[in-house]
């Protein structure tokens, strides 16, 4: 099986895939764990392609050989999203090719699916609040994903846009 990434180019078709892929795994995680529910369940910000898949979305040269997406939580006072949980998924068959370091468990190529809860209310820009916490590089992730791009997949409005790098500039202090 062929180890190389996939040049292919992905496309807003693709971006609603992986949304939808991301809410499916949202659903599921929160018909198990209803404590979790409660809490976040009614306070997704957004979720984003990120890594080098969302390189690969804005420059077309990085190539992927898998997808990443997370989704974005409006921190609840009583308990931060459990950061440790990641998830994974069949993107599909698809014109990227297969997962070459697990072809016997996904048809294409794997979708890995993490979730953040970060500083902001239910009602925020999620834009604006992914900004702030990539921006701030408080934690390892935000560092982590900074090093990167950030590609909105949800709310649908925002689908395709750079969410990093971006030319915000920090608050005055």
């Amino acid at each position: 099986m062929d180890s190389s990434p996939s040049h292919a180019r992905i496309t807003k078709v693709d971006l609603r895939r992986l949304a939808r892929i991301a809410q499916d795994e949202r659903d599921d995680f929160f018909e198990r764990h209803t404590e979790w529910a409660i809490l976040y369940r009614r306070r997704l910000l957004g979720a984003a392609l990120v890594g080098g898949a969302a390189l690969h979305y804005l420059n077309g040269i990085t190539g992927l050989r898998e997808f990443e997406v997370m989704s974005f939580y409006a921190e609840h006072a009583d308990a931060p999203f459990p950061f440790q949980r990641i998830d994974h998924a069949d993107f599909g068959p698809s014109r990227f090719g297969r997962d070459a370091d697990s072809a016997d468990t996904y048809e294409g190529l794997r979708v890995t699916l993490r979730g953040r809860s970060i500083d902001g209310g239910p009602g925020d820009d999620p834009l604006a609040a992914i900004q702030r916490y990539l921006s701030a590089g408080e934690t390892p992730t935000a560092r982590e994903l900074a090093r990167k791009a950030v590609v909105m997949l949800e709310p649908e409005d925002a689908l395709g846009m750079e969410a990093w790098p971006s030319l915000v500039l920090p608050p005055r202090r």
